[in-house]
């Protein structure tokens, strides 16, 4: 799997990510803006974490405490849309989430938690927030449908979803928490950590579903076998 990250921060974000691939028995690789990056050399991409992204892929306003990387944004962008072009799979991690909501034409709230005043505002690794998750979705069938106690690192969030995606969660504010691809190739955006919470089985979970659309995708459907590698609605927490 190809894994996106900051130049600045990648050491430390990617041998977690690695890490949890490896529990789902696949290999993540390293991508950045330094690093040459090619769909074709890998099975699935994952879009870490880290800087916002620029208003400017979404005729947005620039906030001041916006932190930017448009070499990155430019990479990213690049690389979901060759990934879905390719029938790979693609799981985005909170800023991954929001890139590929971006690329395939939706829009962030800047400043989500002063839009979604109910919304907990707690910036830590640790499982501090519950999200809901949406009846009915490919989140669902991968990490069921009981409440889904997460972490939280981010100040922007979805606003307008892209054509093709619809909400998967939800917060106890009503801010969006995970988008997701209504058709294959399986997609699937969620704004918390779960490489972080990689002792939590329905976190792992996500990383299992991935692995598992990779090999669906030169054999078979990609949701129905991602929902397949998930732990459905008989989870353990």
């Amino acid at each position: 799997m190809g894994v996106t990250t900051s130049r600045r921060s990648g050491w430390r974000i990617f041998p977690l990510v690695a890490f949890n691939l490896w529990l789902a028995g696949g290999r993540g690789v390293r991508w950045d803006t330094a690093h040459p990056a090619d769909i074709a050399d890998v099975d699935g991409l994952i879009v870490g974490g880290g800087d916002d992204i620029s208003p400017d892929l979404y005729e947005g306003r620039l906030v001041a405490s916006a932190r930017l990387d448009p070499a990155r944004d430019a990479l990213e962008r690049r690389l979901v849309l060759a990934a879905l072009a390719a029938g790979k799979p693609v799981l985005g991690i909170c800023r991954g989430a929001q890139m590929l909501n971006v690329a395939l034409g939706g829009t962030l709230d800047q400043d989500a938690y002063a839009t979604h005043h109910a919304s907990r505002f707690v910036r830590t690794i640790l499982p501090r927030k519950t999200v809901r998750v949406v009846d009915g979705t490919l989140l669902a069938q991968v990490a069921g449908t009981r409440p889904l106690r997460i972490n939280a690192l981010h100040t922007q969030a979805v606003d307008r979803l892209a054509p093709g995606l619809r909400i998967a969660a939800r917060d106890e504010g009503g801010m969006i928490q995970a988008i997701e691809r209504t058709a294959n190739p399986f997609a699937l955006g969620v704004q918390w950590h779960p490489e972080h919470l990689f002792y939590a089985a329905r976190q792992r979970a996500l990383f299992a579903a991935l692995v598992a659309a990779a090999g669906a995708g030169r054999t078979g459907p990609q949701i129905v076998r991602a929902a397949e590698a998930g732990l459905g609605e008989g989870a353990a927490p």
